[in-house]
């Protein structure tokens, strides 16, 4: 499945830039300093204006009217120029982070004085925007915190509880909470800092804060400090944050719950006790609600956290289909966003673990999308899928809607990218296989007799996979499996052709199974072999065979044991049975030589450059032992340019075994053999036999 860690991490760095590009645009009508692109150059009049501000700073902390207003000109100043990121070492390596930490808090009021501190809280706003933004780097967070920074943000966390309201409040604790943020993105050490320093409550009773921009960076805050920091996540909880998230699951507000399912869903990982805390504070309903909602981001995190919740807890599972979480996901599937469908196979494949909602996913339209999945080029999100395929796999009454939508040959023929992903294919193939028999093959009989003719063929294409052996001539004789596999074969369309050659070659490799040789019948007449001293030996020989002009000296009684032809030539009418010299026409020395040796010993290594013409021999007479032989070693040579000639030479000499062995390796071969220009003819033409060869097999099972 997805990691969760990569995904938070992903969505966290988004998070904060799109926090920051908010804040830019709502400050937009307050600039007065331009912004420089990615692109300018870092001169020296840039690093000019940089220490230049950072002298304003350090020049100018005091409550003086001049000094706020150059303090205030120059932290904006700076955290405009920190917009680029390039700038952004330039503007540390020149001081500025102390100065800007330092600004962090207000300076004391002037003697004797007694009067509103000018430009209350902006300066400190300012400085707080510009820490943030160095922090997006992470080799500045450490920096900035050894400068003394959280113990003073923390303080502006806690200004709200002055009683006083205005923008500018909101405005420096929202810089605040956004500062923290960064600083403690993936970074373990900050993150116990921030808690150390008392962060984590102030943000918790931020969350109830009236402006909403406040509530959603104190809820961005307490995502990244929950985030893989069991103490972190403890003392959130402690702080009683739940409720107040749970509510704002429910806010009209896109921004708001987004923040807050993250912040849920970083709470729960890999925490079943407050996975528990949250599903009795009520969110569980407006999580599953949340599957709904125009935001993208909340739906996806929506879908990851009814993962998390499905996790382990097999109620939780349950009652997650029974609030409606099945359909939106499944929705959600078919989205173009390659992210939400990532989360949702997740959710799904979460559920889909418990039996009660195997069959509910089905039902409401899962499978197909899920399929549909199994194409994608995303890692994650192609397991993901796959895992949730594999749980629908183990219930029985889906098993014939995955065969019906074509799942099996999605499944044996995809291209699976991680191995844990191909691990958890094969298990649901063998899953499938182990479920076909019984109502669940009684079934796919009715669809392969009943159903429209695609839906026939996806049925017999899987049978020949998955059904047992014993069950073949049910499947493929008696109803009819093998034609609609046949009709394939010599279909126009290639991918047909080859998706049923390869079932036909599975198949056969359970025809092979059920009878391993066609045996030929045993002889009548017990077998003799006078031993390899005999051949060609005159000694006690009493025939004599003329082989291109030469001789060679045999022993009637060796003949007659070997073959019905000798025995019809030497004990019939014919004349070679009173001659001392029989004529043998149209064989080679060597081939006959060979014959003869077999018939003396029982065996011989047949050698490929003669093994044809020895297998015309062993025809001619009747040598079954010595022709299968033969048949052995020319299929050994058989290949994608002569096939055609090794089958024409099977028919031609009823060498049966080297038929059978052309036509495996056509069935196994297809993919190389369909681009030749006599493939299709050749099938058509060999079709007949490739019916004969399973009929034979399967019916002599039964017989």
């Amino acid at each position: 499945m997805m990691d969760h860690n990569k995904h938070q991490t992903l969505s966290t760095r988004r998070s904060l830039k799109r926090k920051l590009e908010q804040d830019f645009q709502e400050d937009k009508a307050d600039r007065k300093f331009p912004i420089l692109s990615s692109n300018d150059d870092i001169d020296k009049d840039l690093v000019k204006d940089i220490r230049t501000h950072v002298e304003v700073l350090k020049s100018a902390f005091s409550s003086a009217d001049a000094d706020r207003a150059a303090a205030r000109h120059a932290a904006q100043s700076l955290a405009e120029l920190a917009k680029n990121e390039e700038i952004v070492n330039v503007i540390v390596d020149n001081g500025a982070v102390p100065v800007l930490v330092r600004h962090l808090q207000a300076p004391p009021p002037l003697p004797l004085r007694d009067f509103l501190m000018p430009f209350e809280h902006e300066v400190e706003k300012g400085s707080a925007f510009a820490l943030g933004l160095l922090a997006v780097k992470p080799e500045y967070q450490q920096l900035i915190v050894d400068v003394g920074a959280l113990s003073p943000l923390v303080a502006l966390l806690k200004r709200y509880q002055s009683g006083s309201k205005s923008r500018a409040l909101n405005g420096v604790i929202r810089r605040a909470a956004d500062a923290i943020t960064n600083l403690a993105h993936e970074n373990a050490n900050v993150k116990t800092c921030v808690r150390v320093e008392g962060g984590i409550q102030p943000l918790v009773e931020l969350l109830e804060f009236v402006d909403a921009k406040v509530q959603r960076a104190a809820a961005g805050a307490l995502r990244t400090l929950a985030f893989k920091n069991d103490e972190n996540k403890k003392q959130i909880v402690e702080c009683n944050a739940l409720p107040t998230l749970t509510l704002m699951l429910r806010s009209e507000d896109a921004t708001l719950h987004y923040e807050a399912v993250g912040v849920i869903g970083n709470l729960v990982h890999s925490s079943p006790n407050i996975k528990k805390e949250v599903l009795l504070a009520g969110a569980l309903q407006p999580v599953i609600g949340l599957l709904r909602s125009s935001c993208s981001e909340s739906k996806r995190e929506a879908a990851l956290l009814l993962g998390q919740f499905a996790a382990a807890d097999s109620n939780c599972k349950a009652n997650i289909v029974q609030r409606g979480a099945v359909r939106p996901l499944i929705e959600m599937l078919q989205s173009s966003d390659s992210q939400l469908k990532e989360m949702s196979a997740f959710a799904l494949g979460r559920l889909a673990q418990d039996t009660h909602n195997q069959a509910g996913i089905a039902q409401d339209g899962g499978i197909m999308p899920l399929l549909k999945l199994l194409d994608s080029k995303n890692v994650s999100l192609q397991h993901n899928a796959a895992f949730a395929l594999y749980g629908l796999a183990d219930n029985e009454d889906n098993v014939a809607d995955l065969i019906k939508f074509g799942g099996v040959q999605k499944l044996q023929n995809g291209e699976f990218i991680a191995q844990p992903t191909k691990d958890c294919i094969a298990k649901t193939l063998k899953r499938l296989e182990e479920k076909i028999h019984g109502r669940v093959l009684n079934h796919l009989l009715y669809m392969m007799r009943v159903a429209d003719k695609a839906v026939q063929r996806r049925v017999a294409l899987a049978l020949a996979d998955f059904c047992a052996p014993d069950d073949c001539r049910t499947v493929f004789i008696d109803n009819n499996g093998l034609e609609l596999l046949l009709e394939l074969l010599e279909c126009t369309t290639v991918k047909y052709r080859e998706e049923s050659s390869v079932a036909l070659y599975r198949l056969a490799t359970k025809a092979f199974s059920l009878s391993p040789v066609d045996a030929a019948p045993p002889s009548p007449t017990p077998q003799v072999y006078l031993g390899e001293q005999y051949v060609n030996n005159p000694t006690l020989s009493d025939v004599r065979f003329v082989v291109e002009g030469k001789r060679f000296y045999a022993h009637r009684i060796c003949l007659l044991a070997s073959s019905d032809a000798f025995r019809a030539m030497f004990d019939g009418g014919y004349r070679e049975k009173l001659a001392e010299d029989v004529e043998i026409p149209n064989i080679r020395w060597d081939v006959f030589e060979l014959m003869m040796r077999f018939i003396y010993t029982g065996s011989v290594d047949v050698n490929i450059d003669i093994a044809q013409d020895l297998l015309i021999a062993a025809d001619q007479y009747l040598l079954g032992g010595l022709k299968r032989l033969c048949e052995s070693a020319i299929a050994q040579d058989i290949s994608t340019e002569n096939v055609p000639l090794m089958f024409e030479l099977s028919e031609a000499y009823n060498a049966l075994s080297l038929r059978q062995s052309c036509i495996l390796f056509i069935l196994e071969n297809f993919d190389k053999l369909r681009s030749k220009p006599w493939c299709f003819r050749f099938i058509q033409h060999i079709l007949p036999e490739i019916r004969n060869f399973f009929t034979r097999r399967f019916e002599a099972h039964h017989s």
